[in-house]
């Protein structure tokens, strides 16, 4: 009952804005028109006047946080998408101060942030529930590679709510994540920015688009950043990138687009605290049980082509190819457990359950090391058919599309075992990586020195085909329908050094090979009586083959069948104010059939459900010129219906809040003041399926501040203002650990634009 107010609040928040552009939409039609010219006569019909044309030119005091259309064409207007997309321009980026793409979408309702676990590093990031790790793309492209993404490169970040693999192959449980890259043009422009935060994080970016000539032009994006990202400990940063990328043939009917992204990482990775009596253990929030040797570099490249030809207004042919390479090197340490400690031989006892009643004081915690160098290889290529054509009285837009792809993987991990006093944490052969203990309250972050040893090498690769068709059918005007199917063929083999079959215990599968076939589905009614009311349903499907991260540690004999999925989603949008302001709305349902299992012996089935059901609502775009706003509210109803592990049915999936919203809002004066800020509240989460770590609910408010010249701009940013203490993310691995954001910072920015 307590969240009833909370709900009420949120969505009167969210509805005001379309309630107010409603009224002067209202206001506006109900006035006459006034007379153009009252004081001439009309002019002889016989004779009509011929008025010379003007041209009217005038600017915005602040880039638009509304888009009406995709940059993807096989998504296009917005309007007769069947689904809820959320996206996020770079002006609003700007605005919210935004540098990373965790912490660009992090604000987005339904969107919860995953850490590094398991074999997995980078960007671990849940929609609607489901783990969206592989849902990531750019450009459309399939981005599966495991690295920290920064977003100097990109233009906007689209988000695609619900199951969506008849557009983008197997994944997307929950949704889809793609990354809108910055191409040439023939506008110049050139941006330089300097930036500067409390916690002493210094940032440098640069954009540059030149036209060459007509028809062809570069743009030149780059990177530097060096300095703690936040007030956490072991935070430290060095990355530098750049993006160069060349198109030619503009506004001709065949054009041409090169790109790269070459990006190197040196980052400190955070794994949280970890569990005490069912809470994130209650410890300063700059603790943190790494060492200050620890670190994660990381060497990114990206090369593609794009060429585009358009045969006339209404047929277009694409074709695009995207090869990534990335190398991780990776020396990290994590809180595995607490315990107590002996203080005669300092043998380290857990203590049961992450459950004590002894004085913070005198609990330690055990370390591990997480250590490994992965490289991963992908090449992938879409050819993609559009158009437009009528049968009779009857119009369709039509996408028909081919994708190949191919990756590879290789993990090879390390340990480190150590000594907790003159006490060993683990046996000579071990390959737990148990490396040292430290205070609870007060973490030494000293290196001990320990050597690695060679674990487990992880490998893998994998083949896909997919061909999809789909076509938006307008009956009457009013009226339209989507239909559209994909079939994919997923290849996969993986292999592992250290398995169930050498090494006693273990579930590891010591190698496997699997072929999966899905028909992914998609279609649903469109109704627009009129250019600002859309209504829709729609059913998608989705699937998840068990080796599409190319790991497995299922532990049976053979891998498990894909997860299932599907969606129901019913919404409406409306677009008031001629287009400048949006405002959504949609009820859904996703469940996953197939989730795996694990039993009591540490193997898996695929026989495990999990459902989500919810809300959402958003608004974004302008109530006037000067005043902008963006923000969303989720509501999830999420279960695991048919328990995917002991003691988890019933229970809530881990990182999946019940109630998010956010609301973003500015105003500009005289073309030259901005103010703004906003609120993002985030609900109650569980660190685990067995929902007995609890992770509190929050909220969090930012704000944002700028003084704007016609060449320069300067921006103050305060994140966290009332320095409350959340969490940024949730790990699932060694009971449910948490990593708490940082405290209040400052962040200036100096921008040059001509």
């Amino acid at each position: 009952m307590r969240r009833l107010p909370v709900k009420t609040a949120l969505v009167g928040l969210l509805v005001a804005p379309g309630a107010m552009a409603q009224q002067t939409l209202e206001q506006a039609q109900a006035a006459p028109p006034p007379d153009p010219n009252p004081s001439q006569p009309a002019a002889p019909s016989a004779a009509p006047a011929t008025l010379a044309p003007v041209t009217v030119t005038g600017t915005r005091p602040s880039e638009d946080f509304a888009k009406p259309a995709s940059a993807l064409d096989r998504i296009g207007d917005l309007r007769d998408t069947p689904q809820s997309v959320t996206v996020i321009t770079n002006a609003l980026m700007k605005s919210q101060g935004s540098t990373s793409l965790t912490s660009a979408i992090s604000r987005v309702p339904g969107v919860t942030v995953g850490a590094a676990e398991g074999g997995q590093i980078g960007n671990n990031i849940n929609l609607n529930g489901f783990s969206a790790r592989t849902d990531l793309y750019l450009d459309g492209m399939r981005d599966a590679s495991q690295y920290y993404r920064d977003i100097f490169a990109l233009e906007e970040i689209e988000v695609l709510m619900g199951p969506s693999s008849m557009l983008f192959g197997r994944g997307s449980t929950g949704g889809v994540i793609n990354q809108v890259f910055k191409k040439p043009s023939l506008t110049p422009k050139e941006e330089f920015s300097a930036s500067i935060t409390t916690n002493g994080l210094k940032r440098g970016t640069v954009d540059i688009n030149k036209p060459i000539d007509e028809q062809s032009a570069y743009r030149i994006a780059a990177m530097l950043q060096q300095g703690a990202l936040s007030t956490r400990n072991q935070s430290d940063v060095l990355d530098f990138g750049v993006a160069p990328s060349y198109k030619f043939g503009i506004n001709t009917p065949t054009e041409i687009t090169l790109y790269a992204l070459l990006q190197h990482n040196h980052d400190q990775p955070d794994y949280g605290v970890p569990p005490l009596n069912f809470y994130p253990a209650q410890v300063g929030r700059n603790t943190a049980y790494g060492f200050s040797s620890d670190r994660t570099e990381q060497d990114i490249v990206f090369l593609g082509a794009r060429v585009q030809h358009k045969f006339d207004k209404d047929v277009s042919l694409r074709n695009q190819t995207q090869v990534s390479y990335v190398n991780t090197n990776a020396r990290e340490t994590a809180p595995q457990s607490v315990g107590t400690v002996n203080p005669t031989t300092g043998a380290f006892t857990p203590v049961g359950g992450g459950q004590s009643g002894l004085p913070l004081s005198s609990l330690y915690v055990r370390q591990q090391s997480h250590d490994r160098n992965i490289f991963q290889w992908s090449v992938y290529n879409q050819t993609e058919l559009n158009a437009k054509f009528d049968t009779g009285s009857i119009g369709h837009a039509v996408l028909a599309g081919v994708e190949l792809g191919y990756e590879s993987y290789y993990n090879q991990n390390y340990a480190r075992n150590g000594t907790c006093g003159s006490t060993a944490l683990s046996t000579s052969n071990s390959t737990n990586g148990y490396v040292a203990c430290t205070s609870l309250l007060y973490p030494s972050g000293e290196d001990p020195g320990v050597a690695q040893i060679p674990t487990n090498l992880a490998t893998g690769q994998a083949k896909a085909f997919g061909g999809y068709l789909n076509d938006t059918i307008t009956l009457i005007p009013e009226i339209k329908l989507v239909g559209g199917l994909r079939y994919d063929v997923y290849w996969s083999q993986i292999g592992n050094t250290i398995n169930l079959q050498n090494t006693t215990g273990n579930t590891t599968l010591a190698s496997a090979e699997r072929t999966d076939t899905f028909t992914s589905v998609r279609g649903g009614p469109i109704f627009q009586p009129d250019k600002v009311q859309t209504y829709y349903a729609s059913y998608s499907t989705s699937f998840n083959p068990s080796l599409e991260q190319l790991t497995s540690t299922t532990g049976t004999s053979a891998p498990l069948p894909p997860q299932t999925n599907e969606a129901f989603e019913v919404g409406a949008k409306y677009d008031f104010l001629g287009g400048n302001l949006q405002v959504t709305g949609a009820a859904f349902q996703i469940t996953q059939n197939n989730a795996r299992s694990q039993n009591s012996d540490g193997t898996y089935t695929a026989n495990g459900t999990v459902q989500v059901k919810g809300l959402r609502a958003g608004v974004t775009g302008r109530i006037t010129d000067e005043w902008q706003v963006w923000g969303g509210y989720t509501y999830l109803d999420a279960r695991i219906v048919n328990g995917i592990g002991v003691g988890m049915q019933g229970m809530v999936p881990l990182n999946t809040p019940r109630d998010a919203a956010t609301l973003w809002s500015t105003y500009t004066f005289a073309n030259t003041y901005e103010i703004g800020g906003g609120v993002t509240y985030l609900g109650q989460r569980y660190a685990n399926n067995t929902n007995t770590v609890v992770v509190p609910e929050f909220y969090r408010v930012d704000l944002t501040a700028a003084f704007k010249q016609p060449t320069w701009d300067i921006r103050l940013n305060v994140f966290n203002l009332l320095n409350t203490y959340n969490y940024d993310a949730i790990i699932a691995s060694d009971g449910g650990r948490a990593v708490p954001g940082s405290g209040t910072t400052g962040m200036l920015t100096y921008v040059h634009h001509m």
